[in-house]
């Protein structure tokens, strides 16, 4: 990784002072409902309203089923809601666009292309001249920790490695918002350790507005400077906790933070709450 020194053997100076944060993301009142196979009507999520500003990293985390992927979609403009209404800058959102670049679990990637081939598609597609969009996705490449790679087809590649070609390729395209949907839940723990700190180092170099779902708690608390818990089915925000720990992190030294400690176990106790419950709070 180039992005930034090693977090272990450096000491980080701050940053100029950021200004006022400014909203980037509005979900105003979203409700969402989808039509089974028996046609009959399900409430997937119930009256969502959130705000999230400008360069923050937001997780969203709730039991399995309760809409978290729903409302990234939603905020990708990839399912519209069925109520309210979701606005980026202030704008309206109707369809996908590349202000908004989605990470998904599955890579998604062209098996025909290589890592380059793979990371250059969407500048070309944005009419970036060849050399130019080159130039950019080697860059990119090497960023993620894979230069050398750039003659390699996916299938010649780990888990983990498809995953940094999937994040380089949707960070070609220069977009604001970052949309990961568990983007490293099929991962072993070492290898989703290795991309969780890569992830922070990108995010503190270019300070992307990141919509992460995850189910893993301690994932949540280590990323995020706010996690939004959701409830069961229908999906509807329980508490929205701010994660007052000091950036940049290291997992060493926060392991052993007894905030940081705190903040793993009264989320985990929400999970139980809502499993005890069986039913929405």
């Amino acid at each position: 990784m180039k992005v930034l020194p090693s977090r272990s053997s450096e000491v980080a100076t701050p940053g100029p002072a950021r200004q006022p944060a400014t909203a980037m993301i509005e979900i105003d009142h979203v409700s969402q409902v989808f039509q089974t196979s028996a046609r009959k009507d399900h409430l997937a999520l119930s009256d969502i309203s959130l705000t999230i500003e400008d360069g923050a990293f937001v997780s969203i985390l709730g039991p399995s089923g309760c809409g978290k992927s729903t409302l990234l979609y939603i905020v990708g403009g990839f399912v519209s809601p069925t109520s309210g209404s979701a606005k980026v800058k202030g704008k309206t959102i109707t369809a996908p666009g590349p202000d908004r670049g989605p990470v998904f679990q599955e890579f998604a990637l062209f098996p025909w292309k290589t890592v380059l081939g793979n990371v250059m598609y969407g500048p070309r597609q944005q009419g970036v001249r060849a050399t130019e969009a080159e130039a950019q996705s080697r860059a990119l490449i090497e960023m993620v920790g894979l230069k050398g790679y750039e003659n390699f087809f996916p299938k010649e590649l780990s888990g983990g490695m498809k995953q940094r070609v999937a994040l380089a390729r949707t960070l070609a395209y220069h977009p604001e918002v970052l949309l990961m949907d568990e983007p490293f839940g099929a991962l072993d723990a070492h290898t989703r350790t290795r991309l969780q700190n890569d992830l922070l180092n990108i995010w503190e170099r270019d300070r992307k507005t990141v919509l992460f779902v995850t189910h893993s708690v301690d994932e949540a608390v280590f990323l995020s400077d706010k996690v939004v818990m959701m409830s069961r089915s229908p999906g509807r925000i329980r508490q929205v906790i701010d994660i007052d720990l000091p950036r940049p992190r290291r997992r060493t030294e926060l392991l052993l933070d007894p905030r940081y400690q705190k903040y793993v176990v009264d989320i985990e106790r929400m999970f139980d709450d809502i499993d005890e419950a069986g039913v929405n709070p």
